[in-house]
């Protein structure tokens, strides 16, 4: 099976995937009258799992909707003891080193994942884990916040291998990593 580790985020004009509050409201700042997923559907059809940090499930956890994933979700922690029970199936705790922790959602049969959260997709940049990136500009400048990108030790070349526009304003990039 083909192993793929793949990045579907949006991103404000400056940067930043969340406000210097942490809010996401501004990811609505067009209106979106068709409710255009942008591309979210078929990009879930693609991959087998998720992989997230705490914070990043934290804040979904915070959502009033039900649980937004069909798909196992591996919840990256160190601090976090329990996945609330009324997600044991759909939620998993998983520690270790990255390269540990692949191995071990490749040994269940996941191999196409989708990686969220910021620390986490800097983390796996950091260790040359990112195959694609899937990046949606919505055009607001935050000022600042919680940035997509930090420092890395290595220059990462991706390629652009196409874009899109949604609502006739908000731009979606998809890049392949150049190995």
């Amino acid at each position: 099976m083909n192993k793929k580790n793949s990045v579907f985020i949006a991103t404000s004009l400056d940067g930043y995937i969340a406000a210097k509050n942490g809010g996401l409201d501004w990811l609505n700042s067009i209106p979106n009258l068709d409710h255009d997923d942008m591309g979210y559907i078929a990009f879930n059809k693609e991959i087998d799992a998720l992989v997230m940090g705490r914070k990043t499930f934290v804040t979904v956890l915070g959502f009033d909707v039900d649980w937004p994933y069909d798909k196992p979700v591996f919840v990256l922690s160190n601090s976090l003891k329990e996945i609330p029970a009324s997600l044991k199936e759909k939620a998993f705790l998983v520690n270790g080193t990255l390269t540990e922790i692949l191995t071990q959602i490749h040994k269940k049969g996941f191999y196409r994942l989708y990686i969220d959260g910021g620390t986490t997709i800097t983390n796996f940049l950091n260790e040359d884990l990112i195959d694609e990136m899937i990046i949606t500009t919505i055009p607001i400048l935050l000022g600042g916040g919680a940035p997509l990108f930090s420092e890395l030790p290595n220059e990462l070349k991706f390629e652009l291998i196409g874009t899109k526009t949604y609502l006739n304003q908000i731009v979606q990039s998809h890049y392949i990593r150049k190995r």
